[in-house]
């Protein structure tokens, strides 16, 4: 077996394109494994992890790319390389090559100079760099990258504050902002509905929700996951209310977030309760609610019907496996309350999993691996999963899913999105449909009906 590493100077792609050319390279004749890597210290070890790290890698610096194959011979390993840089450079037919390009901020704003928003989506060692940067030029940023040093986060949302400008995230993947969906936020009307939410897909559930009983939304806020920390102290959010507030398009303020920390949420009580807006809090484990509440009332009846129809699994075990951080956490909390144990819930879009690989909005084959293990474990019974749509998701992200499915199992699922949405609302919850599985109209409504199944 031969492990070869071939290190390109000062080459950068994200990602994503590196996850398909490495997909590609692990698929050819005599190679066992293979990946593509930016060459940051936390890349290396993923590889030195994987056994796939040779000394060319080790030498590779965080502006290089490597290309880390191991095959069955030298010869395989070497063609396998020289494969990965023909596939590498391969025109992406999704690129669109009418879109003006810069290699630098400077350059970005000599070709729109009325620009107000930056985003900002590089490896999270440099993403902090790029975002101060963008706010001393007195840009509004959002950062996409995650795996950002929590110091950083402090000192970036404090400059911003410091400049009446927004910092949203990091890990910032969802925002509305007057309307335009920015990362991997859906098509909903415009309305007077102020969304501020420290989580990507709790914000795309509540949106879309919204949109279904005839609302719409002014702007969609994300702060980041970690904004409501105790070392963080809800900088972005407490930002983010002040801003809603003068805005004459909303009306009402409705916050989002993961469990806070106790005395982070308190501060933000004490400023919704100086509001001169009406605010609804859903602060998952503290307020009560959950993110599907306001829908109740219309989808109970539809709710009792499908709990009829499906085979109950009593003694079974239930297996989340999500996308959205948020959708997780709930579904965690809607078990909790009914004192059921045993049930395991994974977020496949935590750090965790998605160091040096594009998160599995992205990427939803990623999940598939997690799927077939449940489908293969006796003692799991029903399968909950999310599917989410919106722009700069995976294009068919129903479709992947049911590829892995066999029918022998029970799956429900939740469909965050609309019908003005790429993938199509209807169209993804069809797919999922005719595969037999169970389509919920919200995340809590997917949860509560898988518990019932099992008790």
């Amino acid at each position: 077996m031969t492990v070869l590493n071939l290190v390109e100077k000062s080459r950068y792609l994200d990602s994503v394109a590196l996850m398909r050319v490495s997909r590609r390279v692990s698929a050819l004749a005599g190679v066992e494994a293979a990946s593509l890597m930016i060459g940051s210290p936390s890349n290396r070890e993923l590889l030195r992890g994987a056994g796939l790290l040779a000394r060319e890698g080790e030498q590779a610096g965080a502006n290089d790319l490597v290309i880390a194959v191991r095959a069955s011979s030298g010869q395989a390993a070497k063609d396998a390389a020289e494969s990965a840089l023909r596939f590498l450079n391969e025109r992406n037919p999704d690129e669109s090559g009418s879109l003006p390009r810069a290699r630098t901020l400077a350059g970005a704003l000599e070709i729109l100079p009325g620009a107000n928003l930056a985003l900002i989506s590089v490896p999270g060692e440099f993403a902090a760099l790029e975002a101060r940067k963008a706010l001393q030029r007195g840009l509004h940023v959002l950062v996409f990258s995650d795996n950002v040093p929590l110091e950083d986060e402090l000192a970036l949302k404090r400059l911003a504050r410091d400049k009446g400008l927004a910092l949203m995230g990091p890990d910032c993947g969802t925002a509305l902002i007057g309307g335009t969906p920015i990362a991997f936020a859906n098509a909903v009307p415009r309305g007077d509905i102020g969304l501020v939410s420290a989580s990507g897909t709790g914000l795309q559930e509540v949106s879309t929700l919204i949109a279904r009983m005839g609302g719409g939304v002014s702007h969609g806020i994300g702060v980041g996951g970690r904004d409501l920390d105790a070392r963080i102290g809800a900088l972005g959010m407490l930002s983010a209310i002040d801003a809603l507030e003068e805005d004459p398009a909303t009306r009402s303020i409705v916050l989002i977030s993961k469990p806070p920390a106790p005395e982070v949420a308190k501060v933000v009580m004490d400023r919704v309760r100086r509001s001169t807006k009406r605010c609804v809090v859903c602060f998952l484990g503290a307020s009560g609610g959950t993110l599907r509440d306001a829908a109740e009332a219309a989808m109970q009846r539809k709710m009792e019907a499908w709990k009829e129809k499906l085979e109950k699994r009593k003694g079974k075990l239930v297996k989340g496996l999500y996308c959205g951080g948020t959708l997780c956490s709930e579904a965690k909390m809607i078990f909790a309350a009914k004192g059921l144990k045993g049930h395991s819930f994974v977020d496949l879009g935590d750090d965790e999993y998605t160091r040096g690989r594009p998160h599995p909005m992205i990427e939803p084959e990623l999940r598939n691996e997690h799927v077939a293990a449940a489908l293969a474990d006796p003692k799991i019974g029903v399968i909950l999963v999310d599917v989410v749509l919106g722009f700069g998701s995976h294009s068919d992200p129903a479709g992947t899913l049911t590829r892995a499915l066999n029918g022998k199992k029970t799956v429900i699922a939740s469909v965050v999105g609309t019908d003005g949405d790429p993938q199509g609302w209807s169209r993804q919850v069809a797919m999922l449909r005719a595969a037999g599985v169970a389509v919920a109209p919200s995340n809590a409504h997917a949860a509560e009906l898988a518990a019932s199944l099992v008790t």
